[in-house]
C-alpha cells in the first residue's frame, strides 16, 4: 500500500524549495515542500467535508494556478481521482465529462463558473480562488489499481474517450523521469503543458518531484518572447514544451543567450528538424523528443547522453518492451509501468497494446513517428505519412506551421494536400504555392509532394495543442 504524497512529497526536507508560482496578475510566490505539504492536507480536508473520499471523482476546470497542484494533491492524499479540464472547454465538452465522469465534486476558477453551469452539472462546485480548508484527514493507504486521474484522449481523430489511470501510473512515472526528463535534485524544471493534456501533471509536478526537483508554474499566455524572459529570470534548467511552441519560438527570432537551460525534451507529436537544428545551433542544446499516449503514459525518448538521429522520438523506455507490427508500434502492458486501467471503467483487452500511429525503426532501434494508423494517405497506391511532408514544408522561410491531411481524387484514391500557415512577411499566391511544392520534391521523395496547397490564418487545434486533423479534413 502505498501514498505519494506522504511517500514522495514528505520525504524531501520541508524547507527546501518544491514550486515557483507566476500568476497571471504578475505574483510570483515560492512554495517549500512543507509549505505544498500543509496546503494541500488541509484542502484535502475541506474536500473530505464535501463528501471527497477514495474512489470518487474531482472535475477542475482553471489555468496553471496554484489550486491545480494543491488540488491534485488532495486527491492523491485522499485516493480521490483527479480530472483536470482544459480552460479551452466549452458547456458541450463540459457536459460530455460530466457525463462520462460522474464527478462528486467540480473545483472551477471563478472565470469559469458560467461554463460548469452551463453544462449542468449534478455535483457540486467549489469556486476558486477562496479560503477552503478543513482539518486533515490521515492519508488513503491506496494499491496501485486504485484510481489516480481520468483523462481524456485528445480527440485528434474521433471523440475523446474516457481513460481510468490507477495510482501506478503516479509511482510509475519514475521511469521517464529518470531516462527522459532526468532533472537533478535542486533543479527548476518548466513544463509548460495546461491543464487537459495528460502530459500535465505527469511532467509538470509527478516526475520533477520524484527527481527531488522543483516545478515552475506560469499562468499566462504564451508568446516567444514571455517564454524566454521567464526562462532567464527564473534560470530553468530542465525545460518541456510542446513541439508548437518549440517551432513558435524558433521561428520568431534568435534565442539568444538561456544560460541556464541543461535539458529540453518535447512530446505530444512531430517536433520537426528544423526546430530541433534552430535550437541546436542557438544553445549548444538538442531537444530530447519522447512518446507516450494518455493511455500508455511515457514510452520511448531520448535518454540523457544521447543524440538521436534527427525526427527520432527515441527508444522504448527500460524495461518497456515495444514491436512495430504491419508498421503500427506495438506495447506490451505487462512492461509499461504507468499503463491505463481501461476506458470508461472497462479492461484492457489481453495482448498487445496497438497504439493506432504508424511508426518505423532504424537498424540502432530509434524510433520514428510516421502518422496515425486513420491519418496515412493513399495515394496511387504509394503509403505517404503526413509527418515527413509537413516536417520538409517546416524547412521552408516562408512556413510558419503546417498541417497534411489526403483529400478523395477519381484517378489517385486521394492527393496531398497542405494548409500552411505563413511567417510574417509574406503572402499566400499561386507562385508561392508552387514554389512550395517545388521545396517538397526536392527534399524528399517527389510523389510526396502536395498537389494542393492552402494557406490559412491558423490551424484547428485539439484542447492540448495538437492539430486536429479531423477538423481539417472536415472543413
Amino acid at each position: 500500500m502505498a501514498n505519494y504524497v506522504r511517500d514522495v512529497l514528505a520525504a524531501h526536507p520541508r524547507d527546501e524549495r518544491a514550486l515557483v508560482v507566476l500568476s497571471a496578475d504578475g505574483t510570483r510566490t515560492q512554495w517549500s515542500f512543507g509549505e505544498l505539504l500543509d496546503a494541500s492536507a488541509r484542502f484535502a480536508g475541506h474536500l473530505h467535508e464535501r463528501g471527497v473520499g477514495r474512489g470518487s471523482v474531482v472535475l477542475t476546470l482553471f489555468g496553471n494556478r496554484i489550486e491545480y497542484p494543491l488540488t491534485m494533491l488532495a486527491c492523491l492524499h485522499l485516493g480521490a481521482a483527479m480530472l483536470p479540464c482544459s480552460e479551452q472547454l466549452r458547456a458541450k465538452d463540459v457536459a460530455l465529462r460530466l457525463a462520462a465522469a460522474r464527478p462528486a465534486l467540480i473545483v472551477c476558477d471563478e472565470r469559469n463558473r458560467a461554463v460548469v453551469e452551463a453544462a449542468a452539472p449534478a455535483c457540486p462546485v467549489v469556486t476558486i480562488p477562496g479560503e477552503y480548508e478543513g482539518s486533515a484527514p490521515p492519508y488513503a493507504e491506496l494499491d496501485e489499481l486504485d484510481p489516480s486521474f481520468v483523462l481524456f484522449t485528445s480527440g485528434t481523430s474521433g471523440a475523446p474517450k474516457l481513460v481510468t489511470h490507477g495510482q501506478r501510473y503516479v509511482t510509475g512515472q519514475h521511469v521517464q523521469a529518470e531516462h527522459w526528463m532526468a532533472a537533478e535534485p535542486g533543479e527548476l524544471v518548466w513544463s509548460t503543458a495546461a491543464p487537459g493534456w495528460s502530459k500535465s501533471a505527469r511532467n509538470s509536478f509527478l516526475a520533477p518531484w520524484l527527481c527531488g526537483a522543483a516545478a515552475l508554474l506560469e499562468d499566462r499566455r504564451f508568446d516567444p518572447v514571455g517564454r524566454l524572459a521567464t526562462i532567464r529570470a527564473e534560470q530553468v534548467n530542465v525545460l518541456c514544451m510542446a513541439p508548437t511552441e518549440y517551432r513558435l519560438i524558433a521561428a520568431h527570432g534568435p534565442i539568444d543567450d538561456v544560460p541556464s537551460l541543461r535539458r529540453l525534451v518535447t512530446a505530444g507529436e512531430a517536433l520537426g528538424v528544423p526546430a530541433l537544428h534552430a535550437w541546436h545551433e542557438q544553445t549548444g542544446l538538442w531537444i530530447a523528443d519522447g512518446y507516450g499516449q494518455t493511455e500508455t503514459g511515457h514510452v520511448s525518448g531520448v535518454r540523457p547522453g544521447e543524440v538521436a538521429p534527427p525526427g527520432s522520438m527515441g527508444r522504448p523506455l527500460p524495461g518497456v518492451h515495444a514491436e512495430i507490427v504491419d508498421g503500427e508500434l506495438c506495447v506490451d502492458p505487462a512492461t509499461v509501468p504507468t499503463f491505463f486501467l481501461g476506458y470508461d471503467g472497462g479492461s484492457v483487452p489481453d495482448g498487445l497494446w496497438h497504439t493506432g500511429d504508424r511508426v518505423r525503426t532504424d537498424d540502432d532501434g530509434w524510433l520514428f513517428f510516421e502518422a496515425r494508423t486513420d491519418d496515412v494517405i493513399l495515394s496511387a497506391g504509394y503509403r505517404i505519412g503526413p509527418v515527413e511532408v509537413e516536417s520538409t514544408l517546416l524547412g521552408h522561410p516562408a512556413v510558419r506551421e503546417a498541417a497534411v491531411i489526403g483529400e478523395p481524387d477519381e484517378a489517385r484514391g486521394e492527393i496531398v494536400v497542405a494548409v500552411v500557415v505563413l511567417r510574417d512577411g509574406y503572402a499566400g499566391s499561386e507562385g508561392l504555392a508552387r514554389e512550395l511544392q517545388d521545396h517538397v520534391k526536392a527534399e524528399t521523395a517527389p510523389y510526396k509532394y502536395p498537389r494542393r496547397i492552402r494557406f490559412t490564418a491558423e490551424l484547428p487545434k485539439t484542447t492540448s495543442g495538437k492539430i486536429h486533423r479531423a477538423a481539417l479534413r472536415a472543413r
